[in-house]
Parts: structure tokens; C-alpha cells; sequence
């Protein structure tokens, strides 16, 4: 079983900083994708950024340039910086990732961390 753990969402005015983390634990093989989803009030869950194994990044259109996803894989951990908040940038974060567990590297389980609020607003 896999478990994600996020940290460093608050309140921020427009044009502040913040930077989100998720650690992910337990037992498997790798983890293949690391992803950062918002969902915002009466709104569904939308994909910000994505980082794969390799390194390489995906963004959403409304966030490039101003948010930048990284990854530490010895750490498990994924991050996401972002800078230039805007008020419609305001929803909960939820950290996802692809999963190969060691049971069965065939398989790809999907794992979510538990949100986190991000406020943007004077």
C-alpha cells in the first residue's frame, strides 16, 4: 500500500509564493508518474503539472510560466513551485501517483494524497 503525504498549501495574496510538497511511502517498485491536480469549488479536478521518471514536465496551460513541477526519486518526493498566484488559482491540491507496485510491475495503481488548500487572496 502507498501513502502520500502533502504539505505547505495556506493563504497567500496575488502575486505571492508558495511551494507544495508530497512524500510518498510504503512498499513498491517504482513510481512512474508524479502528478499535482486542483479541484476548485463547484468546479471537477483538473491536471496542473506532471513529471515522469525521466524528468521530463507536462503543464496546463492556464499555470506555464508560473508553476514549475520537480521531482527528488531517491526521496519520493514531488514538488510544486508556484509563483505569480492568481485568485483563480485558489482549490485543493491533490498530489497523485502511478504506482508499479512490487507484487506485480505490470500493474499501475493509482495513489492520492489527502488535498491541500491553497488560498490566493488580498
Amino acid at each position: 500500500q502507498v501513502q502520500l503525504v502533502e504539505s505547505g498549501g495556506g493563504r497567500v495574496p496575488p502575486g505571492g509564493s508558495l511551494r507544495l510538497s508530497c512524500t510518498a511511502s510504503g512498499s513498491f517498485a517504482s513510481i512512474r508518474t508524479m502528478d499535482w491536480y486542483r479541484q476548485a469549488p463547484g468546479q471537477q479536478r483538473e491536471l496542473v503539472a506532471r513529471v515522469h521518471s525521466g524528468g521530463s514536465t507536462n503543464y496546463a496551460d492556464s499555470v506555464k510560466g508560473r508553476f514549475t513541477i520537480s521531482r527528488h526519486n531517491a526521496k519520493n518526493t514531488v514538488y510544486l513551485q508556484m509563483n505569480s498566484l492568481k485568485p483563480e488559482d485558489t482549490a485543493v491540491y491533490y498530489c497523485h501517483a502511478d504506482v508499479q507496485p512490487d507484487y506485480d510491475i505490470t500493474l499501475h495503481l493509482d495513489a492520492w494524497g489527502q488535498g491541500t488548500l491553497v488560498t490566493v487572496s488580498s
